[in-house]
């Protein structure tokens, strides 16, 4: 592995001011994706339990890899079709939140399985299966997929459908978020590229650039109100009349998945056809926990490029699997949302310059603690929808760009090598994902585009054979 660029590194250890701060920029740079896959599910999940689970799954997943993986674990996305089909498929509702749990014990058993795979037989084979050619641009299309949402984010729309159904249409307000998403994202980048080198504000670029975005957010929103415009209005005010302040006097804390799942055995849950039920939960859950899989390779591999470290060798793959699948399971049992390393976790470090494990620790416990602090979780979901959109701009590109460093070193003059990466590239941007109906209408399992652009580039590479050169190598022998 090359040597690091990194103003800390693994194991140094930044003051502890510092390093809650730095822990709360990597709070903000995960927690509307975290937060957002309860909401998608509904059927009474809960954001807070969620951001709780996220906090136990990360330290489950430091354990394992003996504290020397920096990188946060939150809710999956991936498991979305599994989550509704465990509902649908429950005889109450209450059967759906135990379900969700068993679902997630599914998954974590998959990743237990390759866990002792990986530990007898090594990783190295991940290695030739998945090259650097293989790798990098699908480490490009982690970050070019997740791009249609931070645009989507920018022009202060929630979702990309929501975003297409628009048909570009720019109005005021429209324009108002634009203008907020790119002071946010100018912010950014003035703070990484012109602060001073290895000095605080170059490591906390997303707290600076967040902070600037909502006090503008604020100040439109407040013109907004004086002038009657409500084009104007970035901060939406309902989300602090809404949230539940009177569960907080009373003694507020997250409702975790596992209370409801078992409490509902006093309510005369029925059993009936529980065997077919378990069925419907593994044909749901078991898949994607292979598809997840490859996309944990991918984050690794990025994140091993990023602080110089090779995390499939040292931890190790079976312990980076085995922190991944059981901190799932506990995500899961508090949050009911199976847990994955997080692209935006990556793209943190790598913009930071900061990879101290201490401060993912600092983070997890930050979930932790402010999962159960309403006004904390209250303020953060406030942070108006084109602030994300811009710092995701810089995140998510970060993300893609340190995909294609993984090829620099890749004779792309060799069409061998120009088949696989350009097929990878073309399936990922191109949308090239499949979605099965799972029988008897129990919901459906999504190979994603990252999933399927991988499983086309492995394809691709075995057919075209692993006997090329480097760019280095070639010019040798030329």
């Amino acid at each position: 592995m090359a040597t690091n660029n990194l103003i800390y590194d693994v194991n140094d250890k930044p003051s502890w001011g510092k390093t809650i701060v730095f822990a709360l920029q990597q709070l903000l740079a995960i927690m509307a994706a975290t937060i957002a896959v309860p909401m998608i599910v509904g059927n009474g999940l809960s954001t807070s339990a969620a951001l709780f689970g996220a906090g136990v799954g990360t330290i489950v997943y430091l354990l394992f890899t003996k504290s020397k993986s920096p990188v946060f674990l939150g809710s999956s996305f991936a498991f979305l079709g599994s989550m509704f089909a465990a509902f649908a498929g429950a005889a109450s509702m209450s059967m759906g939140y135990l379900g969700i749990i068993i679902g997630a014990v599914f998954a974590g058993l998959v990743y237990v399985l390759l866990s002792v795979i990986c530990k007898y037989c090594g990783s190295r084979w991940i290695s030739k299966v998945m090259p650097a050619v293989v790798i990098g641009p699908t480490v490009a299309i982690i970050g070019l997929s997740l791009s249609g949402n931070a645009v989507a984010n920018s022009f202060g729309y929630g979702s990309v459908d929501a975003f297409r159904a628009s048909a570009n249409v720019i109005d005021w307000h429209v324009l108002a978020c634009i203008f907020v998403a790119l002071v946010t994202l100018i912010t950014v980048i003035v703070v990484s590229v012109y602060s001073r080198p290895k000095g605080f504000l170059r490591l906390i670029p997303f707290v600076v650039g967040i902070g600037a975005g909502y006090l503008t957010s604020l100040a439109l929103t407040g013109l907004g109100f004086a002038l009657d415009k409500e084009w104007l209005k970035i901060i939406d005010f309902n989300i602090f009349a809404n949230a539940g302040w009177d569960k907080f006097i009373g003694g507020w804390c997250p409702e975790f998945t596992f209370i409801k799942a078992f409490g509902s055995f006093s309510d005369g849950t029925s059993f009936a056809n529980f065997g077919a039920y378990l069925g419907t939960l593994a044909v749901a859950y078991v898949p994607v926990a292979f598809v997840v899989f490859a996309e944990h390779i991918a984050d690794h591999k990025n994140l091993s490029s990023i602080i110089g470290k090779d995390l499939l060798e040292e931890p190790g793959l079976h312990r980076t699997l085995l922190g991944d699948g059981v901190g799932s399971m506990a995500g899961a049992f508090f949050g009911g949302a199976c847990n994955t390393t997080y692209g935006e976790s990556v793209g943190c470090v790598a913009i930071s310059g900061n990879a101290s494990i201490r401060t993912i620790w600092a983070t997890a416990a930050m979930a932790i603690v402010l999962s159960f602090f309403l006004p904390f979780s209250t303020l953060l979901a406030s942070i108006p929808t084109p602030v994300m959109g811009g710092v995701c701009i810089a995140l998510y590109g970060f993300i893609a760009v340190s995909g294609l460093k993984m090829i620099q070193k890749v004779n792309l003059n060799d069409n061998r090598n120009l088949f696989v990466v350009s097929v990878i590239l073309i399936a990922g941007v191109g949308g090239f994902a499949m979605t099965f109906v799972l029988p008897n209408a129990a919901g459906t399992i999504t190979l994603t585009e990252v999933a399927c652009a991988l499983i086309l580039g492995i394809i691709v590479n075995v057919i075209v054979g692993p006997n090329r050169k480097t760019e280095e190598e070639q010019s040798k022998e030329e």
